[in-house]
């Protein structure tokens, strides 16, 4: 059954032109109108869908990763999305701090700058330990929103040993969790 053929039975039934009964030629009518109408709902659907940032998953998210020089190095629909909103916001004015803190997950994870004094800011990855993966082109984005009159320092979080201590780690524990160095680095 089509879904706007009970809607438009519903709808004609008190009219009493048509006769509704199932097999007759206003019945199939009838249905051929409808699935012309989800045919056409559907069509309204997915055009609603991917106009919206929000609620893009495929051809609305590639269009507007288009409209910028470089694609966000995000890997899921909703990172796609945040990035692309991110990268949206950015505009003439967009030198100050929060400005920049507002764009910079344009890169596609999130980004975080912190001003060091001098002309100089370091962009930390809050989610991340160790080095984030596609860095490179995360690095080319970021550069691109930074001003350029600034130094920019790119700051990875790995263990440090006062953790390891604090949360009394022995090289027992560490080699009984199956670590290898780079995993117990990356235990943040």
């Amino acid at each position: 059954m089509a879904k706007y053929e009970a809607y438009l039975k519903d709808l004609l039934t008190p009219l009493g032109i048509y006769d509704l009964r199932d097999g007759t030629l206003s019945e199939s009518m009838l249905y051929a109108a409808a699935l012309g109408l989800d045919s056409a709902a559907d069509k309204l659907e997915y055009a609603e869908r991917e106009t919206l940032t929000g609620t893009a998953e495929g051809e609305g998210l590639q269009r507007r990763e288009a409209l910028f020089a470089r694609r966000p190095a995000a890997n899921t629909v909703p990172l796609r999305r945040n990035a692309i909103a991110a990268l949206m916001q950015i505009d003439a004015d967009s030198f100050s701090l929060d400005s920049i803190n507002r764009t910079i997950s344009g890169c596609g994870i999130k980004a975080l700058a912190q001003e060091m004094g001098g002309g100089h800011i370091r962009i930390i990855f809050p989610e991340v330990a160790g080095i984030p993966e596609e860095f490179q082109q995360i690095q080319k984005i970021v550069m691109d929103i930074i001003p350029c009159h600034l130094e920019t320092e790119f700051y990875f979080r790995y263990m440090l040993w006062s953790e390891c201590e604090s949360h009394g780690w022995t090289w027992a524990k560490v080699e009984n969790g199956d670590h290898t160095w780079f995993s117990f680095e990356l235990a943040v």
